[in-house]
């Protein structure tokens, strides 16, 4: 009886362990708790794009402030490119006078697609003495830089007094802007967007600039370097995303790791929380520009008590236009000062 119930036991045990192989080979990650990611220090994941000494590095290299003065902006990039992922900072704004001054949190491929980019944007604008900053999100595909997908809202806060947290999901299927957690926009790929929306590898980017011409009251009111310099921080650096060569663009992540970012949704609670938030703070959205686009693009999802606060509201809003600028050219940080 005891050698029976031994083996008994081993043939057990074997055929539980094969199990548990098998169910491992084929399980699907939890999704990814993002309020439990490890921010990266400069070194480890980024470098400097432009401005010598307008970029300098605080606590161990977690904390990067970038400034602008009247010789130069200064920016920073991810050392890799990403295939989707969740990409994320806490970012505390200049303050004080600010007009013409622009900060962008963003992802963008200019480099390697010169002609059919992509790109992913939280752009700051700036503003006068006693106006807030302006925030403005936007969405390209595949160098769809002549169509803007813009979107613009009022904080609701502060942002020169304190961090706050910026945060972009992109997935294969849907990209969600988040402030603080809150998801401020969404976007789900549709077979209206096609070839726009956003596919391709991208690095991450953080710039300041002086975008006078344009930034404030489309401008109106320029960069005053009296105030200078005006310096934007930037800490909690997260990067959890799909690396992909540089060389060859293949992705090293695998089959189940991609899905890890489709499954990440906006929660019921988040939803609420951001139709309330847009119907309090957004002041621009091309969805409602009648001017741009006397019928809606076909992505467009009308909300119609979005679009009674823009009844009559035209594209002098918007502060649309081609930008340039933001490229990312690590060999040649000169030329991207020069654009700036």
């Amino acid at each position: 009886m005891g050698y029976e119930s031994s083996l008994l036991s081993c043939i057990f045990f074997l055929i539980f362990s094969s199990l548990l192989l098998l169910l491992n080979s084929h399980r699907v990650p939890l999704p990814v708790n993002l309020q439990s990611l490890t921010a990266l220090s400069f070194e480890d994941a980024y470098t400097q794009l432009f401005g010598d000494s307008n970029l300098m590095l605080l606590r161990d290299g977690k904390t990067v402030h970038i400034s602008l003065d009247e010789r130069t902006g200064s920016g920073f990039a991810s050392q890799d490119l990403y295939l989707h992922g969740f990409f994320s900072a806490s970012i505390k704004l200049p303050s004080d006078y600010a007009a013409g001054v622009v900060v962008a949190f963003y992802m963008s491929n200019g480099d390697v697609f010169e002609k059919n980019h992509d790109e992913l944007d939280f752009e700051f604008l700036g503003n006068i003495r006693g106006r807030e900053w302006r925030v403005q999100t936007n969405v390209y595909g595949n160098g769809s830089t002549g169509f803007g997908r813009e979107e613009r809202y009022q904080f609701w806060f502060d942002p020169t007094e304190d961090f706050h947290n910026y945060s972009i999901l992109w997935s294969k299927n849907r990209i969600l802007f988040y402030i603080d957690n809150i998801p401020i926009r969404e976007v789900v790929r549709t077979e209206a967007m096609a070839a726009h929306f956003p596919s391709k590898p991208m690095s991450l980017y953080a710039t300041i600039w002086d975008g006078s011409n344009w930034a404030t009251s489309g401008g109106r009111y320029k960069v005053n370097y009296k105030y200078a310099p005006y310096i934007a921080e930037f800490a909690d650096l997260i990067l959890h995303g799909c690396a992909v060569d540089p060389i060859d663009h293949l992705s090293t992540c695998r089959g189940h790791e991609t899905k890890l970012y489709d499954s990440i949704t906006a929660t019921s609670d988040q939803l609420s929380a951001m139709k309330k938030l847009r119907r309090k703070h957004l002041t621009y959205s091309y969805c409602y520009d009648g001017d741009r686009y006397p019928t809606p693009p076909p992505e467009c999802s009308v909300d119609p008590r979005e679009a009674e606060q823009f009844e009559g509201a035209g594209s002098g809003r918007s502060g649309h236009r081609r930008r340039h600028g933001k490229r990312r050219h690590r060999a040649a940080a000169a030329v991207a000062a020069k654009d700036l």
